[in-house]
Formats: structure tokens, sequence, C-alpha cells
């Protein structure tokens, strides 16, 4: 697999965008599911129950993004997700994982509030009047 290098905020933030509807974010997973192999676009119709012009419409949104990859085989185009592409963006989102924890108190430390709380009571199982 060809790993791809780190996208800037701006190319992340435009392939985030192109998963940003529920039926692309479909046809994703269902590339990813099938593998390195992936997908006759008939194939993949027929597992999402799209409209041709509707898929069609979503995989040229997805290509445009890098997020998947056609090639023609026959009278078959085939679909991939670009595995690299997909890694890069996940390493996107972690690259920074616990940075600032050192800035935040530990998990076994109360964190003090600038506002002290109640005590609380035990919870009633009547709602208060109104």
């Amino acid at each position: 697999m060809e790993i791809e290098s780190l996208p800037d905020a701006t190319a992340a933030a435009q392939a985030f965008a192109a998963l940003g509807s529920e039926p692309r974010l479909d046809v994703i997973r269902a590339l990813v599911r099938a593998g390195r192999e992936g997908l006759p676009v008939g194939a993949l119709q027929d597992r999402l129950g799209l409209p041709a012009s509707t898929l069609s419409h979503h995989l040229r949104f997805l290509a445009a993004a890098g997020l998947l990859s056609q090639e023609r085989r026959g009278r078959s185009l085939i679909c991939r997700a670009a595995f690299g592409r997909i890694d890069a963006l996940a390493q996107f989102l972690k690259r920074e994982c616990c940075a600032d924890a050192s800035l935040s108190p530990p998990a076994s430390s109360p964190v003090s509030s600038p506002v002290s709380s109640p005590v609380s009571s035990p919870v009633s199982s009547k709602e208060p009047a109104r």
C-alpha cells in the first residue's frame, strides 16, 4: 500500500467534507469492505440501492477528493477505496493526539471549579412542580 503524506488542514477539510454526506460515507465504507479489488459500479449500485445518476454524482465527488480511484476494465468501471489517502486522513486526526495532555489535570485528580456546587440530594422519582 502506498502511504501518502499527511494532508494540510485545507486538503483534509476538503476530504472530510466529501465524507460529510451519508451516501458518500456509505460508498467509501462499501469500498473499504470490498478490499483492494474494489467493486464494479453496478455492484456498488446494487449494494447501496442508489439510482445510477445519484451514485455517479457521489463517485465524482469522492474521486475529486482523492478518496477513491476508478479503473476501466473492459465494459466495467471498477471503484477502489484510496486506502493511502484514508490512512493519511486518519493520521491527520491523530498526529497531535494527547499533545495537550500535560496541560490537563490527571483523571484521578478532582477538578476544581470556580463555582461551588451544592451537595446533591437523592433523586426523587417525581418531577418537580412547574
